[in-house]
């Protein structure tokens, strides 16, 4: 999996008590255009891809949080695997792929962070791409550590 880019108003989000990241509904955008972290706050800043071919959307795309906790002053989001089904068609091209949280209303629906795959993907019918967090094999990674 790419590493995780953070969008710059997740810190200020952080600090002002907008996210509880492991209780709010964690989810994915898919994108083909490049997000911008300094001025893309929410997801209506991002033009999304037609998800009409993803099977189970939208509830394919909402990130299962695994653990959310501190150890020695370092904090760990933990989600499990998940993976994302064409069905009855293709899904994108898209290269990038949003970590937003779906609970806030205000701001409704602000970014977290994006992983940028380097060259676009298209699922075609059938095919199935897995959003490995940790790329360790075990279900379960990283979405992103602070210290």
């Amino acid at each position: 999996m790419a590493t995780l880019t953070k969008f710059h108003c997740f810190v200020e989000n952080l600090a002002e008590k907008v996210h509880n990241l492991g209780s709010d509904q964690l989810a994915l955008a898919l994108t083909n255009t490049a997000p911008t972290v300094s001025t893309n706050t929410i997801l209506g800043n991002i033009t999304q891809i037609a998800y009409t071919n993803l099977a189970s959307n939208p509830t394919s795309r909402n990130i299962t949080v695994a653990s959310s906790s501190q150890t020695g002053g370092t904090y760990s989001l933990v989600a499990q695997d998940q993976t994302l089904t064409a069905t009855g068609g293709a899904v994108g091209p898209f290269r990038y792929i949003v970590v937003f949280n779906d609970t806030q209303t205000s701001p409704v629906d602000p970014l977290i962070g994006y992983y940028d795959y380097g060259s676009a993907l298209t699922l075609n019918d059938g095919e199935s791409l897995t959003i490995d967090y940790g790329a360790n094999g075990t279900g379960n990674g990283n979405i992103l550590t602070i210290t």
